[in-house]
C-alpha cells in the first residue's frame, strides 16, 4: 500500500526521540512518505550528518530526505532538500547556489507565500491549520485561510499543525497538496496502522 499520488505526506522528526528511533520509525514508514524531515534545531551537522546516515541504513532513499535549515548538510549528502524558516538562508540565495535542491519555506501569510512563490520556493508548509498542542497560545489557521492561500498560490501547499485522519479530508479539499505530521505519528502506538488511518481518509 503506498501513499496516493494526488497529495503528500511529509513526516516531521519532532526533537523528542533519539536519532535512532525515528530512523527505524522511518524505516517502517517508507513506503507511505513522500518526504521525511529532519528537524533538530539543536543538533549539529556532524549530528544531522549520522541521523540521515541511519535514515540511509533503515532504507529510506536520499530522494525522500529533507534537512530543515541546515542547507550545507543536505547539499552535502544530496538529498532531496531542505526545509527554510524565518531565520534560515533566503530561498532565493539556497536555489541560485544549489539548483539541485528541492526547496521548501515555511509561511504563515498570504504575503509571505507570495514572497516564496516569487523567489522560487518549490513548496510552503503553511499553518499551524488546526489546535496543536505545540502552539496552545496561537490562533490556529482554519481551513478557510487555508483555502483563500492556495487559491492565490500555483506551487504546492502542505498544510501543518492538528491534522489528524478525522480533518485530513477538510484540509485536501481546501487545497492543500499535502499534509505534514509530527507528534500524530511519531507518538502513536502504532505508527503504520496511524498512517494508513490518514491516507485512507484522505483519498
Amino acid at each position: 500500500m503506498a501513499n496516493t499520488k494526488k497529495w503528500e505526506f511529509h513526516l516531521i522528526s519532532n526533537g523528542k526521540l533519539s536519532l535512532e528511533e525515528f530512523a527505524i520509525k522511518a524505516g517502517m514508514l517508507e513506503p507511505y512518505v513522500r518526504y521525511f524531515h529532519l528537524r533538530e534545531k539543536q543538533l549539529t551537522a556532524n549530528q544531522l550528518a549520522n541521523g540521515i546516515e541511519l535514515l540511509l541504513r533503515e532504507g529510506v532513499p536520499k530522494s525522500k530526505i529533507m534537512v530543515n535549515d541546515r542547507v550545507d548538510v543536505a547539499a552535502a549528502f544530496q538529498v532531496a532538500g531542505t526545509q527554510l524558516a524565518y531565520h534560515s538562508l533566503s530561498v532565493e540565495r539556497v536555489k541560485q547556489t544549489f539548483p539541485t535542491l528541492k526547496v521548501g519555506t515555511s509561511v504563515h501569510s498570504v504575503e509571505e507565500a507570495k514572497i516564496a512563490e516569487a523567489n522560487g520556493a518549490d513548496y510552503l508548509l503553511y499553518g499551524h491549520i488546526f489546535p496543536s498542542k505545540s502552539k496552545p497560545n496561537l490562533e490556529p489557521k482554519g481551513t478557510s485561510q487555508l483555502k483563500q492561500l492556495t487559491e492565490l498560490i500555483t506551487i504546492p501547499v502542505i498544510a501543518i499543525g492538528g491534522i489528524t485522519p478525522e480533518n485530513i479530508k477538510d484540509t485536501l479539499e481546501a487545497g492543500a497538496k499535502g499534509v505534514a505530521v509530527m507528534s500524530g505519528i511519531l507518538e502513536a502506538k502504532d505508527p503504520v496502522t496511524m498512517i494508513k488511518s490518514y491516507i485512507e481518509r484522505g483519498k
